[in-house]
C-alpha cells in the first residue's frame, strides 16, 4: 500500500535564527518515509535564503517574490507543491519522534477528518501548554477563540488531562496538518486576513462543509510563540480584533450573526475601555482601528459569506459541523465565574465531543 506523500512546509520571513536553531531538529525527527521538508521564503530581506542554500542544500526552497503575510505566503507557496498532506509548520517549533506518523495514523481512522494539530507545549516552559493552539482550538458563541489548556492568557500545566485525541473546532497554524485536496478545494487561506486567525477561518469553512478537525494527543511539538509578533504587540491586537470580526461575518449565517451582533459590539467596546482604564492607550487604539477597518469593508465580507454559502451547496458532505462551539460566553466564564481551566467549562447545550 502506497504511503501518502507529506510535505512539511515552513514559511520563513527574516527568520534565519529560527531556521538555524530548529531546522536540524525537524530534519532529525522527520522520519516518515514519504515526507519532504520545504522552506517557503516570503521575500526575506535578511540572508535566510543564502544561509539555507549554503548549510541545507538538500532542502527544497520555494521563493515568494513579495511578502503577502502568513495567509498569502502559504497560498502562493502551496500552489507550487504537490502532495497528499501539507504540514504547515512555524519556524520556531521543535518537533519530537514520530510527530508525523502519529497524526497520520489518527487522521486515517476517519475519512471526514481532514485537518489536525498535535499537542503544542511551550518551548520555554516545557510542562505548560503553549498559547497558540495548546491541545486544540474551540470558540464561543460570540466568536472568541480558546483552547484546551489555554483560556485567554492562562496556560495550564500539562498533567495528562488532555491526552485524549478527538474532534476540535480549529487547529493551530503553528503546526497544521491538512489534506492538500481540501486546502485547495476550499480556497486555502483568506489572504485578506494577512496574518492571525486565518487558520480559524479556514477550519470554519471546512467545518461548514461537514468535515472534521482533529487533535492528536500522541504527537507533541514545542512552540516558542511570538517569534514574529508577540501577543502583547498592538499590531497583533489590531489584527486579532479586525480578523475576528471578519471570520464571524464570513462564516455565520445572517440569522446567526444577527443574534450575536449587538452583544459582540458591546464586548468589543468594553475591551477598548478596559485597555484605557489600565493605561494601555496603544492597545485601545489598536482595538478601535481594527474595528473601524472591519466596518469599512462590510460589503466585502458579505460577498465572501455568499461565496461560502454557494460552496456549501456544491461541496458539502454533511450539514455544518458545530462540534467545538461553546454556546455561551467564554468571557463570562473566565472573568465573572473565574473558570481558568478548560476542563472546568460546562459544555451543556453546546456542541462538543
Amino acid at each position: 500500500m502506497n504511503q501518502p506523500k507529506v510535505s512539511v512546509v515552513i514559511l520563513n520571513y527574516n527568520g534565519k535564527s529560527w531556521l538555524e536553531k530548529f531546522l536540524p531538529n525537524v530534519i532529525q525527527h522527520t522520519t516518515y518515509p514519504n515526507a519532504e521538508i520545504i522552506v517557503a521564503d516570503n521575500a526575506s530581506t535578511d540572508d535566510s535564503v543564502a544561509f539555507l542554500q549554503t548549510n541545507f542544500p538538500t532542502i527544497r526552497l520555494v521563493i515568494n517574490p513579495i511578502n503577502t503575510g502568513y495567509a498569502g505566503g502559504y497560498n502562493d507557496a502551496l500552489q507550487q507543491i504537490e502532495s497528499d498532506y501539507y504540514v504547515l509548520l512555524n519556524s520556531d517549533v521543535e518537533v519530537t519522534p514520530n510527530w508525523i506518523e502519529n497524526v497520520l495514523t489518527f487522521m486515517s481512522r476517519d475519512k471526514q477528518m481532514v485537518a489536525c494539530q498535535p499537542k503544542i507545549l511551550s518551548y520555554s516552559e516545557r510542562n505548560k501548554f503553549e498559547y497558540a493552539g495548546a491541545a486544540g482550538g474551540f470558540i464561543d458563541k460570540y466568536g472568541y477563540p480558546f483552547c484546551r489548556g489555554r483560556i485567554f492568557d492562562t496556560c495550564e500545566t500539562d498533567e495528562g488531562q488532555y491526552n485524549q485525541s478527538g474532534e476540535i473546532f480549529w487547529a493551530s497554524g503553528a503546526c497544521l496538518f491538512i489534506k492538500a485536496e481540501i486546502f485547495h478545494k476550499t480556497g486555502g487561506f483568506d489572504a485578506d486576513f494577512f496574518a492571525h486567525m486565518e487558520e480559524i477561518d479556514l477550519c470554519w469553512r471546512i467545518k461548514n462543509l461537514g468535515y472534521k478537525i482533529g487533535y492528536c494527543a500522541e504527537s507533541t511539538v514545542y512552540h516558542v510563540g511570538g517569534g514574529t509578533l508577540h501577543k502583547s504587540n498592538p499590531k497583533k491586537t489590531y489584527l486579532n480584533f479586525r480578523n475576528n470580526r471578519k471570520l464571524l461575518r464570513k462564516n455565520l449565517s445572517k440569522q446567526e450573526l444577527n443574534t450575536i451582533y449587538s452583544t459582540r459590539n458591546k464586548l468589543d467596546q468594553l475591551a477598548a475601555l478596559v485597555a484605557l482604564a489600565k493605561g494601555n492607550i496603544a492597545e485601545a487604539k489598536a482595538i478601535r482601528q481594527g474595528l473601524n477597518d472591519y466596518k469599512n469593508t462590510l460589503h466585502k465580507w458579505d460577498r465572501k459569506r455568499a461565496d461560502n454559502e454557494q460552496m456549501q451547496k456544491t461541496l458539502a458532505v454533511a450539514a455544518p459541523n458545530k462540534t467545538g462551539i461553546l454556546n455561551e460566553s467564554i468571557i463570562w466564564n473566565y472573568f465573572v465565574k473565574g473558570i481558568k481551566k478548560f476542563s472546568d467549562i460546562s459544555f451543556n447545550n453546546s456542541t462538543i465531543q
